[in-house]
């Protein structure tokens, strides 16, 4: 198999795992055979899997070079992937109505939406932050495929998701989004929604992925 082929094999294995499972009567056979914990555990392996078969995919296709490598680059994702490390923690568990997870999204209290007043998709918006800001230390051809595909993969699911839930919603989301963005800018950043444990988790995430970058990718994050 060419580097190039099963860079696009691994292309379209993704992409297809992302858009088959989560049609509403696909996700409803699933959900019915796992149970809704189960559907949401093989998706995310599943999901894991694919991701670093194409990220290793993207490493062993040929080499085209775009750009050459500049030590300001590296302080791109740096910056960045700490931003997204505290989009992640501060969303993960927390009731989201407007986006496809969450937890107990009937005990959402738009007077406290938290992260969500800023964005109703938080782990999206991470993952676009993540895939634009690995583009300027990665100027070969696969690369920019592979994080140009993601960046643009995850806004337009923001717009996609936003579609169908306010489809499915009615005129709830219209009521749930004004009473929102009335809200205190600061409303559900406090102890009672574990702020303190998240920036703690935030932190931690972000010194593991700078730890362990060099052995799961290769490559060092940091400015040689």
């Amino acid at each position: 198999m060419s580097g190039w082929t099963e860079f696009a094999l691994a292309f379209l294995a993704f992409f297809l795992a992302h858009a088959l499972p989560v049609r509403p009567p696909v996700k409803a056979r699933l959900v019915a055979a796992l149970g809704p914990r189960g559907f949401t555990l093989a998706y995310s392996l599943l999901s894991l899997a694919l991701l670093a078969w194409l990220i290793g995919a993207a490493s062993r296709a040929p080499f085209l070079l775009l750009w050459n490598w500049a030590p300001w680059q590296a302080f791109v994702p740096l910056s960045a992937m700490a931003a997204a490390c505290l989009l992640v923690a501060l969303s993960l568990g927390r009731p989201n109505p407007f986006s496809f997870g969450g937890r107990h999204n009937d005990r959402f209290d738009p007077t406290r939406p938290g992260l969500l007043r800023w964005t109703r998709h938080p782990l999206l918006a991470a993952l676009a932050l993540w895939a634009a800001a690995h583009i300027p230390p990665n100027g070969d051809l696969a690369h920019l495929l592979l994080f140009g595909s993601f960046a643009t993969f995850a806004l337009l699911s923001m717009r996609l998701i936003d579609r169908r839930k306010r489809r499915q919603m009615g005129g709830r989301w219209d009521d749930l989004v004004t009473r929102m963005r009335k809200a205190p800018a600061a409303a559900g950043f406090d102890r009672a929604s574990g702020l303190p444990l998240r920036l703690g988790a935030a932190a931690l995430f972000y010194a593991l992925l700078l730890g362990l970058h060099t052995q799961l990718f290769g490559v060092s994050p940091l400015p040689q």
